[in-house]
């Protein structure tokens, strides 16, 4: 089990020293990082067999952990491998053999600045309540750009925040703030029940890491309404699909509640993606949302399609569309025009912009 382990650890330190985002170990593949968006297999290692990658799973499982994947046939937890290395793992089963992805999650939170993100973010972390979501593809910065709101509030604020997450990722050092980090199946067994929770815990601040299911989403959304600020993320491409996600979740008999607390609640929506810069790594692409009276009203009635318009109009706000993000970014010679259209989802009126 041994041997195992020191094969993960070696694999992931190299990772590291490459400054991979993932490891991916599959039975009949070469180890494989994915560097800048792309996946690049390590030949200078064996292919792996199916015992390897077996014995790799069980050496980065405790107990507990191997008995819920028993029971479950897969699994997300962290994996700490120094102080300065750390990554998401998730182990899965294909066609009865077993693989394995770690992320690789950076021992330091990031700036606003350093993440190139825009400065209207910095909108959300002076909120007093409301509720932010963080959305895009899975695999895009959802997290760590909810982790460098999260930190600025915790330089800029004494406040009491809580978050909830599967498992934890970024790992908080408090300053003005009190954080406390809470895991799936280890600290609390369900994201309803801990966000529940938080409202006897004298709470200022609430990161849910995934709103998966109706009952966190409206639990989230209660959060909001009795005056936490509440960030979460979801799966979704932007502002409009969100809104739509979240209503569609909900027994059609709760639609019409679940549209009026959100046009109540709702303080912004922030879409990004990461795009593979022209002189290497990758930068984000971001629209930014922010519920205006137009934006709350368009939510209540249903209009949601129109949000588009009101985000490409909304410059004077701090609101930004994709499109204008990634003209941009194409205009500073950042990204490809081909990468640019790739991202869009309406690339004739990328063309127009560029």
């Amino acid at each position: 089990m041994e041997d195992y382990k020191k094969m993960v650890d070696d694999l992931s330190f190299m990772t590291a020293q490459k400054s991979g985002s993932d490891l991916h170990l599959s039975t009949g593949y070469y180890p494989t990082v994915r560097i800048d968006g792309r996946l690049v297999p390590l030949t200078d290692y064996k292919v792996l067999d199916k015992s390897t990658v077996a014995g790799m799973a069980m050496a980065v499982m405790d107990d507990a952990r191997k008995q819920r994947y028993m029971s479950e046939k897969e699994i997300d937890f962290a994996y700490e491998l120094s102080e300065k290395v750390r990554a998401r793992v998730n182990i899965y089963l294909t066609r009865g053999n077993y693989s394995i992805v770690f992320r690789f999650i950076p021992d330091r939170i990031a700036t606003i600045e350093e993440l190139n993100l825009p400065q209207s973010l910095k909108i959300f972390s002076k909120l007093s309540q409301g509720f932010v979501l963080v959305v895009g593809p899975n695999g895009h910065g959802k997290s760590t750009t909810m982790a460098a709101i999260i930190d600025l509030i915790n330089h800029e604020r004494a406040e009491k925040i809580i978050t909830i997450e599967d498992p934890i990722e970024y790992i908080f050092a408090p300053d003005r703030s009190i954080i406390d980090q809470r895991e799936l199946y280890f600290d609390t067994l369900a994201f309803d029940k801990a966000l529940r929770s938080t409202f006897r815990e004298n709470v200022n601040v609430i990161m849910v890491g995934e709103m998966r299911d109706y009952e966190t989403m409206a639990a989230a959304v209660s959060a909001a309404e009795t005056g936490h600020l509440v960030f979460a993320s979801l799966h979704t491409n932007n502002a409009a699909q969100t809104i739509e996600r979240i209503v569609s979740t909900f027994p059609p008999a709760q639609q019409t509640q679940i549209v009026i607390q959100l046009a109540n609640t709702l303080s912004g929506v922030v879409s990004q993606r990461l795009i593979p810069r022209l002189k290497g790594g990758l930068i984000p692409a971001v629209e930014v949302m922010i519920a205006t009276t137009a934006v709350r009203n368009l939510i209540r009635e249903g209009k949601t399609l129109q949000l588009n318009l009101v985000i490409e109009t909304g410059a004077d706000v701090g609101m930004i569309s994709l499109n204008h993000s990634l003209a941009d970014l194409v205009r500073r010679q950042e990204i490809s025009i081909d990468q640019a259209e790739f991202y869009s989802l309406n690339p004739v009126e990328l063309k127009n912009l560029i």
